[in-house]
């Protein structure tokens, strides 16, 4: 069977080496190289990486639904193409160039959470729950007939990080066997109930402001489900600190205000019902550090508020 893997970060690597390990995989198309890191320069994504080592021919469409993105795409002819987390939508035209069709690797138990960001919007909305799912790909977003699901539990420290390399793993082991059993006759197809559907938005760093009139739940959500990107972050005198982690505590006070701030007891702001300890914190010019080893040697004033500004 000639296979097309279309996939960018590292949720896709898993698959695509489980796929060489054990198909024939003939082609791979992912993103173009992108400026990362301090210096902007231009970078591949981990798909590439991967396929380049393995010696598969990769195609970097700025978009698939291109003339030439399709074109491409014919020249590989392949019995089945798989996504997993591509980035990019595909035409009609596109899904008729596999015989078999195109199957998906979507990292959430469909048709809950459709679109770019299922594990982050798993746990900013508080689900104990998710999973992988795979699915025929058709013109919707993430509308297409399910295959198989596979569970997984949400922990209670579960970040959208941990969360991501965990349901990768899972997504591939899930994809051999929706591809073991389309080879043998036994794949079912299993519409989408689409009023259970839920769809959620595109991150952005917007997302990430912590509003302290929330609760300690809500706000501990809020920072693990934007974890590691785009991160959760809050203002102090007009400069932004960055919160990698943080916990409801006891306190009581007008949202965001700093009730504690010192070695021993931490850094504790009130929120809606109660407080939080912010645990881990970033300040401009510094490196993420526990909130009680930074306040050794730095002075955060008590009794100020904190706001709510956007993140640069």
């Amino acid at each position: 069977m000639r296979i097309v893997f279309m996939g960018t970060p590292d949720f896709a690597v898993p698959s695509l080496e489980a796929l060489i390990q054990t198909e024939n995989v003939v082609g791979v198309i992912c993103q173009p190289d992108r400026p990362r890191g301090r210096g902007h320069k231009l970078s591949p994504c981990p798909v590439k990486v991967l396929a380049e080592s393995a010696g598969i021919p990769v195609f970097q469409p700025e978009k698939i639904k291109s003339p030439e993105g399709l074109a491409r795409l014919r020249t590989f002819e392949p019995d089945l193409c798989v996504t997993a987390a591509f980035g990019q939508l595909l035409s009609r035209e596109n899904l008729e160039v596999p015989k078999l069709g195109t199957i998906n690797v979507h990292a959430s138990l469909l048709p809950r959470h459709r679109g770019s960001a299922p594990v982050h919007w798993s746990i900013l909305m508080g689900d104990q729950v998710t999973g992988v799912t795979t699915m025929m790909t058709d013109v919707g977003m993430d509308t297409g007939d399910i295959l198989l699901m596979r569970e997984i539990p949400i922990g209670l420290e579960d970040t959208a990080g941990t969360m991501t390399d965990r349901l990768a793993v899972t997504g591939a082991d899930l994809l051999i066997e929706t591809i073991r059993r389309l080879k043998a006759g036994t794949l079912k197809r299993i519409p989408q109930d689409s009023s259970l559907a839920t769809t959620e938005p595109k991150l952005t760093r917007e997302l990430g402001n912590l509003d302290f009139s929330k609760t300690a739940e809500e706000l501990n959500r809020q920072v693990r489900g934007l974890s590691p990107w785009p991160g959760a972050y809050t203002t102090l005198d007009e400069n932004v600190i960055k919160i990698g982690s943080l916990r409801g505590t006891e306190g009581e006070g007008i949202p965001g205000l700093i009730l504690t701030a010192n070695p021993v007891s931490g850094l504790t702001v009130a929120c809606g019902g109660g407080a939080v300890e912010l645990s881990e914190i970033q300040v401009p010019g510094s490196r993420m550090m526990s909130a009680r080893e930074y306040l050794r040697g730095h002075r955060i004033e008590t009794g100020k508020v904190l706001g709510n500004q956007d993140a640069e």
